[in-house]
Protein backbone atom coordinates (compact mmCIF):
# COMPACT_ATOMS: atom_id res chain seq x y z
CA UNK A 1 0.00 0.00 0.00
CA UNK A 2 2.75 2.58 1.12
CA UNK A 3 4.56 1.17 -2.30
CA UNK A 4 1.23 2.61 -4.38
CA UNK A 5 0.82 6.11 -2.27
CA UNK A 6 4.63 6.47 -3.07
CA UNK A 7 4.14 6.22 -6.51
CA UNK A 8 1.17 8.15 -7.45
CA UNK A 9 2.99 10.87 -4.88
CA UNK A 10 5.66 10.93 -7.85
CA UNK A 11 2.71 10.92 -10.85
CA UNK A 12 0.91 13.45 -9.60
CA UNK A 13 4.33 15.63 -8.76
CA UNK A 14 4.99 15.00 -12.62
CA UNK A 15 1.69 15.92 -13.81
CA UNK A 16 2.25 19.24 -11.79
CA UNK A 17 5.43 19.79 -12.75
CA UNK A 18 3.79 19.27 -16.38
CA UNK A 19 1.05 21.59 -16.04
CA UNK A 20 3.10 24.72 -14.53
CA UNK A 21 6.01 24.06 -17.30
CA UNK A 22 4.69 23.27 -20.34
CA UNK A 23 6.89 20.64 -20.93
CA UNK A 24 6.87 18.02 -23.63
CA UNK A 25 4.57 15.04 -22.57
CA UNK A 26 6.56 13.04 -25.23
CA UNK A 27 10.26 13.31 -23.52
CA UNK A 28 8.23 12.56 -20.58
CA UNK A 29 7.04 9.45 -21.98
CA UNK A 30 10.56 8.54 -22.97
CA UNK A 31 12.24 8.82 -19.46
CA UNK A 32 9.60 7.12 -17.81
CA UNK A 33 9.86 3.75 -20.73
CA UNK A 34 13.73 4.10 -20.34
CA UNK A 35 13.57 4.53 -16.42
CA UNK A 36 11.62 1.10 -16.09
CA UNK A 37 13.69 -1.29 -18.93
CA UNK A 38 16.70 0.44 -17.49
CA UNK A 39 15.81 -0.07 -13.72
CA UNK A 40 15.56 -3.99 -14.40
CA UNK A 41 18.02 -4.36 -16.69
CA UNK A 42 20.03 -1.22 -17.60
CA UNK A 43 19.80 0.02 -21.30
CA UNK A 44 17.91 2.73 -20.40
CA UNK A 45 20.52 4.73 -22.99
CA UNK A 46 19.47 2.40 -25.67
CA UNK A 47 15.95 4.07 -25.76
CA UNK A 48 16.58 7.57 -24.52
CA UNK A 49 18.97 9.18 -26.48
CA UNK A 50 18.17 7.32 -29.92
CA UNK A 51 14.61 8.90 -29.50
CA UNK A 52 16.08 12.41 -28.31
CA UNK A 53 17.71 12.54 -31.20
CA UNK A 54 14.64 11.75 -33.15
CA UNK A 55 12.94 14.83 -31.76
CA UNK A 56 15.56 16.54 -32.64
CA UNK A 57 17.79 17.10 -30.10
CA UNK A 58 21.83 17.52 -30.52
CA UNK A 59 23.92 14.53 -29.40
CA UNK A 60 25.51 16.26 -26.77
CA UNK A 61 22.73 18.31 -24.98
CA UNK A 62 20.88 14.39 -25.15
CA UNK A 63 24.11 13.00 -23.72
CA UNK A 64 24.04 15.54 -20.33
CA UNK A 65 20.76 16.20 -20.49
CA UNK A 66 20.25 11.93 -19.68
CA UNK A 67 23.26 11.97 -16.86
CA UNK A 68 20.68 14.36 -15.28
CA UNK A 69 17.50 12.43 -15.94
CA UNK A 70 19.27 9.53 -14.58
CA UNK A 71 20.45 11.10 -11.92
CA UNK A 72 17.24 12.31 -10.40
CA UNK A 73 15.54 9.04 -10.54
CA UNK A 74 18.21 7.22 -9.03
CA UNK A 75 17.59 9.37 -6.24
CA UNK A 76 13.60 9.36 -6.21
CA UNK A 77 15.01 5.49 -5.99
CA UNK A 78 17.16 5.58 -3.26
CA UNK A 79 14.41 7.82 -1.12
CA UNK A 80 11.85 5.24 -1.88
CA UNK A 81 14.34 2.11 -0.47
CA UNK A 82 15.50 4.11 2.49
CA UNK A 83 11.80 4.67 3.25
CA UNK A 84 11.07 0.89 2.72
CA UNK A 85 14.17 0.17 4.91
CA UNK A 86 15.31 -2.20 2.30
CA UNK A 87 19.04 -0.15 2.38
CA UNK A 88 20.52 1.71 4.85
CA UNK A 89 22.00 5.05 4.44
CA UNK A 90 25.58 4.38 6.63
CA UNK A 91 25.85 1.26 4.55
CA UNK A 92 25.63 3.08 0.57
CA UNK A 93 27.35 6.40 1.11
CA UNK A 94 30.74 4.90 0.43
CA UNK A 95 29.54 3.51 -2.76
CA UNK A 96 27.50 7.20 -3.47
CA UNK A 97 30.87 9.00 -2.93
CA UNK A 98 33.14 6.44 -4.83
CA UNK A 99 30.91 6.71 -7.53
CA UNK A 100 30.55 10.34 -7.59
CA UNK A 101 34.40 10.70 -8.09
CA UNK A 102 34.26 8.09 -10.55
CA UNK A 103 31.62 9.89 -12.68
CA UNK A 104 33.48 13.07 -12.86
CA UNK A 105 37.28 11.05 -13.80
CA UNK A 106 34.31 9.50 -16.36
CA UNK A 107 33.16 12.99 -18.03
CA UNK A 108 37.11 14.23 -18.24
CA UNK A 109 38.35 11.42 -19.99
CA UNK A 110 35.43 11.08 -22.33
CA UNK A 111 36.45 14.71 -23.30
CA UNK A 112 40.22 13.82 -23.96
CA UNK A 113 39.39 10.24 -25.77
CA UNK A 114 37.34 9.93 -29.11
CA UNK A 115 34.05 8.51 -29.59
CA UNK A 116 35.20 5.74 -31.28
CA UNK A 117 38.02 4.38 -29.29
CA UNK A 118 34.55 4.86 -26.56
CA UNK A 119 32.87 2.34 -28.97
CA UNK A 120 35.37 -0.24 -29.51
CA UNK A 121 35.96 -0.34 -25.31
CA UNK A 122 31.93 -1.10 -25.03
CA UNK A 123 31.80 -3.66 -27.32
CA UNK A 124 34.99 -5.68 -25.65
CA UNK A 125 33.06 -4.61 -22.24
CA UNK A 126 29.58 -6.02 -23.64
CA UNK A 127 31.25 -9.02 -25.14
CA UNK A 128 32.43 -9.60 -21.29
CA UNK A 129 29.38 -9.28 -20.17
CA UNK A 130 27.22 -11.67 -22.69
CA UNK A 131 29.54 -14.61 -21.67
CA UNK A 132 29.59 -13.68 -18.01
CA UNK A 133 25.51 -13.70 -17.92
CA UNK A 134 25.37 -16.68 -20.28
CA UNK A 135 27.60 -18.60 -17.85
CA UNK A 136 26.44 -17.07 -14.33
CA UNK A 137 24.49 -19.68 -12.46
CA UNK A 138 25.03 -17.92 -9.24
CA UNK A 139 22.16 -15.93 -9.48
CA UNK A 140 19.74 -16.19 -6.52
CA UNK A 141 16.25 -15.10 -4.15
CA UNK A 142 18.09 -15.84 -1.14
CA UNK A 143 18.06 -11.94 0.58
CA UNK A 144 21.26 -10.39 2.00
CA UNK A 145 22.46 -7.53 2.78
CA UNK A 146 25.43 -5.00 2.34
CA UNK A 147 26.93 -5.41 5.41
CA UNK A 148 27.66 -8.87 5.34
CA UNK A 149 29.15 -8.46 1.84
CA UNK A 150 33.18 -8.07 1.76
CA UNK A 151 33.75 -4.45 -0.17
CA UNK A 152 34.58 -4.50 -4.04
CA UNK A 153 35.57 -1.31 -4.50
CA UNK A 154 37.62 -0.59 -7.60
CA UNK A 155 35.37 -2.54 -9.70
CA UNK A 156 32.20 0.22 -9.03
CA UNK A 157 34.56 2.77 -9.62
CA UNK A 158 35.50 1.57 -12.91
CA UNK A 159 31.92 1.25 -13.73
CA UNK A 160 30.68 4.66 -12.71
CA UNK A 161 33.95 6.43 -14.44
CA UNK A 162 31.89 4.10 -17.27
CA UNK A 163 29.22 5.42 -16.69
CA UNK A 164 30.21 8.89 -16.53
CA UNK A 165 32.01 9.28 -19.86
CA UNK A 166 29.98 7.26 -22.17
CA UNK A 167 27.16 5.08 -20.15
CA UNK A 168 25.59 2.44 -22.52
CA UNK A 169 25.73 -0.58 -20.71
CA UNK A 170 26.69 0.71 -17.28
CA UNK A 171 23.44 -0.54 -15.31
CA UNK A 172 24.04 -3.34 -16.96
CA UNK A 173 27.77 -4.10 -15.60
CA UNK A 174 26.74 -2.62 -12.05
CA UNK A 175 23.95 -5.63 -11.87
CA UNK A 176 26.07 -7.88 -13.30
CA UNK A 177 28.97 -6.87 -10.69
CA UNK A 178 27.00 -7.34 -7.92
CA UNK A 179 25.61 -10.81 -8.66
CA UNK A 180 28.89 -11.76 -9.10
CA UNK A 181 29.43 -10.37 -5.55
CA UNK A 182 26.83 -12.87 -4.21
CA UNK A 183 24.23 -10.31 -4.46
CA UNK A 184 20.60 -11.56 -4.65
CA UNK A 185 19.33 -9.67 -8.21
CA UNK A 186 17.01 -7.92 -6.41
CA UNK A 187 19.94 -6.02 -4.18
CA UNK A 188 21.96 -5.65 -7.11
CA UNK A 189 19.33 -3.67 -9.14
CA UNK A 190 18.64 -1.83 -5.56
CA UNK A 191 22.62 -1.38 -5.12
CA UNK A 192 23.06 -0.35 -8.93
CA UNK A 193 20.54 2.31 -8.55
CA UNK A 194 22.50 3.68 -5.84
CA UNK A 195 25.54 3.43 -7.74
CA UNK A 196 23.89 5.52 -10.54
CA UNK A 197 23.05 8.38 -8.57
CA UNK A 198 26.63 8.87 -7.60
CA UNK A 199 28.22 8.46 -11.12
CA UNK A 200 25.97 10.69 -12.84
CA UNK A 201 25.95 13.44 -10.23
CA UNK A 202 29.71 13.47 -10.60
CA UNK A 203 29.60 13.50 -14.56
CA UNK A 204 26.21 16.16 -14.29
CA UNK A 205 28.91 18.43 -12.68
CA UNK A 206 31.12 18.20 -15.24
CA UNK A 207 28.46 18.35 -18.53
CA UNK A 208 26.67 21.46 -16.31
CA UNK A 209 30.09 23.69 -16.78
CA UNK A 210 29.91 22.27 -20.46
CA UNK A 211 26.69 24.16 -21.36
CA UNK A 212 25.03 21.44 -22.75
CA UNK A 213 22.26 21.30 -20.58
CA UNK A 214 19.01 22.35 -21.40
CA UNK A 215 16.74 22.61 -18.49
CA UNK A 216 13.19 22.10 -20.31
CA UNK A 217 14.72 19.05 -21.82
CA UNK A 218 16.07 17.60 -18.65
CA UNK A 219 13.03 18.00 -16.67
CA UNK A 220 10.80 16.63 -18.55
CA UNK A 221 12.72 13.68 -19.32
CA UNK A 222 13.72 13.21 -15.53
CA UNK A 223 9.99 13.67 -14.41
CA UNK A 224 9.54 10.69 -17.01
CA UNK A 225 12.30 8.90 -15.39
CA UNK A 226 11.28 9.12 -11.93
CA UNK A 227 7.79 7.80 -12.65
CA UNK A 228 9.94 4.57 -14.72
CA UNK A 229 12.09 3.86 -12.06
CA UNK A 230 9.32 4.09 -9.69
CA UNK A 231 7.19 1.19 -11.21
CA UNK A 232 10.52 -0.48 -11.83
CA UNK A 233 11.07 -1.14 -8.47
CA UNK A 234 7.49 -1.82 -7.79
CA UNK A 235 7.33 -4.65 -10.32
CA UNK A 236 11.07 -5.84 -9.38
CA UNK A 237 10.14 -8.25 -6.69
CA UNK A 238 7.37 -10.26 -9.35
CA UNK A 239 9.96 -10.76 -11.85
CA UNK A 240 10.98 -14.11 -12.29
CA UNK A 241 14.82 -14.96 -12.06
CA UNK A 242 14.42 -17.31 -15.48
CA UNK A 243 12.95 -13.77 -16.84
CA UNK A 244 15.39 -11.43 -15.42
CA UNK A 245 18.14 -13.31 -17.07
CA UNK A 246 16.51 -13.50 -20.36
CA UNK A 247 16.08 -9.65 -20.19
CA UNK A 248 19.40 -9.00 -18.87
CA UNK A 249 20.97 -11.03 -21.80
CA UNK A 250 19.13 -9.28 -24.66
CA UNK A 251 19.62 -6.10 -23.70
CA UNK A 252 23.49 -6.70 -23.52
CA UNK A 253 22.89 -7.96 -26.81
CA UNK A 254 20.98 -4.97 -28.39
CA UNK A 255 23.62 -2.42 -26.95
CA UNK A 256 26.17 -4.68 -28.17
CA UNK A 257 24.88 -4.43 -31.86
CA UNK A 258 24.30 -0.95 -31.42
CA UNK A 259 27.98 -0.24 -30.79
CA UNK A 260 29.11 -2.76 -33.34
CA UNK A 261 26.56 -0.49 -35.75
CA UNK A 262 28.22 2.45 -34.77
CA UNK A 263 31.84 1.31 -35.30
CA UNK A 264 30.63 0.06 -38.32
Amino acid sequence: MNKMIMLLFFVLLSFIGLFYANISFTLVCIGMIAAFVGTLAGGGGLITLPAMMLVGIPIQTSIATNKFSTGISALSSIFYLLYQKELHLPSILKYIALAFVGGICGAFLAVSLSEQTMNYTACMLLLLALVVTLKNKAWTEVLDSLEHQAPHFWQPFFIAMYDGGFGPGSSTFSILHYLRSHHPYIKSVQLTRVLLFGSCTGAFVVFNHSGFIQWHYAIALALGSIIGSQLGLLVLPYIPLRLAKILLTLIITLLLVQNIWKII
